[in-house]
């Protein structure tokens, strides 16, 4: 992957998405090892920055991202990834299409190998075999272009289980 070091990490997405105040006792668990919290921002800020140079573009990384969300599913994360490709001005009728999964009607061959190659990983990854980096290579996916989109499923895998272990803690913290 081209790295895009950013200058400084942003805001943490997910304090920001399950609104984690500094001072409460939800954020002194995920900062208690800061740099954990720090290297997951600096992974999400790499892999949606807007340019990764010779690589999948940015819509591309964004449907992964609220595809994989989608799948999960996480719907704080699934509608960050939406806010994000709708600012792009997404066509609705691919949302719906890939929503419903129907992934073979997508005029974009392209992005249909890529959602595939998503479902597969998120859904079944001990299928995620030569035969599926195959197909994505018949789709033009460059060797580079598939490790990022197959690092890029791993950080989402764990972002949403992060999100999932997070909010519980929150509900259990509120609960008592």
């Amino acid at each position: 992957m081209t790295s895009t070091t950013p200058t400084a990490v942003a805001t943490d997405l997910l304090d920001s998405l399950l609104d984690i105040q500094p001072g409460a006792p939800l954020h002194a668990v995920r900062h208690a090892r800061d740099k954990v919290a720090s290297a997951t921002q600096a992974s999400q800020a790499l892999f949606f920055a807007p340019a990764l140079e010779n690589n999948l573009s940015l819509t591309e990384r964004l449907w992964v991202g609220y595809y994989a969300a989608y799948l999960t599913p996480q719907p704080l994360l699934a509608a960050h990834y939406l806010d994000q490709l709708q600012a792009q001005g997404i066509d609705k009728v691919l949302r719906s299409d890939i929503e419903s999964g129907v992934l073979d009607a997508l005029a974009d061959a392209r992005l249909a190998a890529i959602l595939r190659f998503t479902r597969t990983l998120i859904e079944s990854p001990v299928h995620g075999d030569q035969q599926a980096l195959q197909a994505l290579q018949q789709q033009g996916l460059s060797t580079e272009e598939i490790v990022v989109l197959a690092q890029l499923i791993a950080f989402l895998s764990y972002q949403v289980r992060l999100a999932a272990g997070l909010g519980a803690l929150r509900a259990a913290g509120e609960a008592q």
